[in-house]
């Protein structure tokens, strides 16, 4: 049995979904991710992925027809399987499903309306007369209005799950290969050229609206003892000149599964997501990592985080900066507290955002709408019918 999962854009940081959905997927079935490439190689952490990957080079409209027609031609599993309610991946899965009767299942991680929703009255008409963009406003809005012909959905948050319904898949993490005990945490800290100093980290692709420009002028504040620490940073980030500063250390995107051998040096994490149509839907994929690890979190309450951290990390509201000051100083200061908190975080990830626990209601779904595919005699007879 052959999955193909569709993504929106291979060498954008969403890859990284859709490696997670294939990592789910392939202890049971046969898996390949398929998508546009519209720079110029694959995401740099998913490349020594075991998982098969199409790369189609792509570009705007005219041009991307080709592009497309190449993909739903190699979309050819079993059941199709969009990650990202966006045209690129779920139009095309809906395509390919139109030329071999396939079930498809949908996988929603971010509410895609909102990063269009955060522009200006302006700049959002602008987009939306923005047409050569396959993923562009009016091509997106076009996607979420054919959400509901999808057979099965999963999503990534509350807000997904109350937007669109299906069954909630966070962001999980494989908690028995990321055991803390598993990594050594001077290595770490040598990897990111500190010796005594205490370190904050940020993991992922640093952007505005997940209060990065924040986040780098408080740890500035905490002392000259104290690093903040990126770890995933693209030499071509727009970010790039606002780490110029001495209490930054920077690592550039590495494999997914190198993260853990940085995370581990980490005191504390901090996810200060901000309040944006952008965050709404979302959950930082890097919570769950560093909850895995057991590493201590600062977070915003935004989005589901709450519900997460509930217990086990440190919440303040987003964009208060002198709360978040404060939250990442007592942590730095009372390790015993952060450890705790580590400690109570981790036991959280095993037991509500691990693999074992996702994939049971994962493989589940791809069951039940592979059973619920199969056709009725009369309704094959009626099928070969229209073929002919």
């Amino acid at each position: 049995m052959k999955i193909s999962i569709l993504a929106f854009d291979l060498a954008d940081n969403a890859t990284g979904r859709a490696e997670l959905l294939a990592r789910l997927l392939r202890p049971r079935y046969e898996v390949e991710v398929v998508g546009p490439r519209f720079g110029d190689d694959v995401w740099e952490p998913a490349r020594g992925s075991e998982t098969p990957y199409t790369a189609v080079p792509a570009r705007r409209y005219p041009g991307f027809v080709r592009a497309a027609r190449e993909i739903v031609r190699r979309a050819d599993g079993d059941v199709l399987y969009a990650s990202k309610l966006r045209p690129t991946s779920y139009g095309l899965a809906l395509l390919a499903r139109t030329r071999r009767r396939r079930p498809l299942l949908l996988d929603i991680d971010d509410w895609e309306l909102g990063f269009f929703y955060r522009a200006s009255g302006w700049g959002r008409l602008g987009r939306a007369l923005n047409l050569s963009n396959p993923n562009g406003l009016p091509w997106t809005w076009l996607a979420e209005r054919l959400a509901g012909r999808a057979d099965g959905l999963t999503v990534a948050s509350r807000f997904l799950e109350r937007r669109f319904g299906g069954i909630l898949i966070p962001h999980v993490r494989d908690t028995d290969a990321w055991a803390p005990e598993r990594f050594d945490r001077a290595t770490a800290r040598a990897a990111l050229r500190v010796r005594d100093e205490r370190v904050v980290m940020f993991l992922g692709t640093p952007r505005g609206f997940k209060g990065v420009r924040e986040l780098i002028e408080v740890v500035g504040t905490l002392g000259p003892g104290v690093v903040l620490a990126f770890v995933g940073v693209s030499p071509t980030s727009s970010l790039g000149p606002s780490m110029q500063r001495p209490w930054v250390r920077t690592v550039p995107p590495i494999p997914f599964d190198d993260v853990p051998r940085y995370l581990v040096g980490a005191d504390v994490v901090a996810l200060p997501q901000l309040a944006t149509p952008d965050t709404v839907g979302q959950v930082p994929a890097k919570l769950f990592d560093a909850m895995a690890l057991g590493r201590p979190v600062v977070a915003t309450t935004v989005s589901m985080i709450p519900e997460i951290l509930e217990g086990c990390g440190l919440l303040v509201p987003p964009g208060d900066v002198p709360a978040l000051g404060a939250a990442l100083r007592r942590l730095l200061d009372d390790r015993d507290e952060a450890t705790r908190l580590g400690r109570l975080a981790r036991a959280r990830c095993v037991e509500r955002y691990s693999f074992t626990t996702a994939r049971a209601a994962l493989f589940l779904l791809v069951e039940r709408v592979i059973a619920a595919s199969k056709l009725s005699p009369i309704r094959a007879a009626g099928n070969a019918a229209t073929r002919s």
